[in-house]
């Protein structure tokens, strides 16, 4: 039975695809079609740019590309042009000023380090009958020394802030009138004002209190601000370390960006007054015994520029 079925479909087959067959012409039609469709494929596929390969590392990328998906290419302006226009916006310093011994000449020569291991606390925007005395009790209860840098209306309308601070034997600094983050885009004239009625507040309380540094709200420094500072005596004071604290970020956060960036020689930004402060008052409780178990806490000298 299997060989004559064998047989029956084998003539079955020849029947239909006899010459004249209808069906023999359904079976060419078919394979021409088949034929067709294979070709409009391979010329379809062609027509397709080859997909990005997939690096070990996920990253997708050509071979012959100049970056990966996962880097944005190189910026044609370099690093002097593009973003010199935020530092004014933004007291964080760049890579460069952490360095060390690379001069970033949106700062104008303005000391970013302290020359050697010791490490330089500042306190910016007082004083605040609030927090101050907070500040200071804190650094008076860890005999550490800091440098405070004030603002003329404040240090005005607190004089006894201002005596004592200098009693416990802190650095004073010039920080502007009211903390005017455009003063160094104003006139030498009006610069040159600025900086010397904030003196007359600070010594109308301490008349023999030495103020040989200045710092730029904002760190927003011009040319003009540096020269007025250095014609009055002053040093331009910037830092390295940032914890931010002036938005508020909370202790534990200004604590644990000090104490993860700090090194020998940085000069650490930090605020008194402003604003809501109490989260970094409390983060100097944390910050002071490991500071002072790791470095030499330094206030900044008064007897050199």
């Amino acid at each position: 039975m299997a060989t004559g079925g064998g047989l029956w479909r084998t003539d079955r087959l020849r029947a239909l695809l006899r010459p004249g067959s209808t069906a023999r012409a359904a079976v060419v039609a078919a394979v021409v079609a088949v034929a067709l469709l294979s070709s409009a494929y391979a010329l379809g596929r062609s027509l397709i740019p080859d997909r990005p390969r997939h690096s070990a590392t996920g990253a997708t990328g050509q071979l012959d590309g100049s970056h990966y998906a996962d880097q944005p290419p190189a910026d044609p302006t370099g690093p002097e042009q593009a973003g010199q226009e935020g530092r004014s916006a933004s007291p964080s310093p760049t890579a460069s000023d952490r360095a060390g011994d690379a001069v970033d000449e949106t700062l104008f020569g303005a000391h970013v380090r302290t020359g050697d291991d010791r490490v330089a606390l500042t306190f910016d925007d007082g004083p605040d009958p609030r927090y101050t005395p907070q500040v200071l009790a804190a650094l008076r209860s860890h005999g550490v020394r800091a440098t405070f840098c004030v603002v003329g209306e404040m240090a005005q309308s607190h004089p006894d802030l201002i005596q004592a601070i200098v009693a416990d034997g802190h650095t004073l600094c010039n920080h502007s009138w009211n903390h005017d983050v455009t003063l160094g885009k104003r006139s030498p004239d009006q610069i040159r004002a600025d900086l010397i009625r904030t003196n007359q507040a600070i010594r109308a309380a301490v008349p023999d209190a030495p103020i040989v540094w200045y710092r730029q709200p904002g760190g927003a420094w011009t040319y003009p601000v540096v020269s007025a500072a250095r014609a009055l005596g002053m040093a331009p004071l910037h830092w390295d370390v940032d914890p931010s604290d002036w938005e508020a970020p909370g202790a534990r956060k200004i604590a644990s960006t000090v104490l993860s960036q700090v090194g020998p020689g940085s000069i650490v930004l930090m605020h008194d007054a402003g604003g809501d402060r109490q989260g970094t008052v409390d983060a100097l409780w944390q910050i002071l015994p490991q500071l002072a178990a790791r470095f030499e806490l330094e206030a900044l000298p008064t007897d050199t520029t």
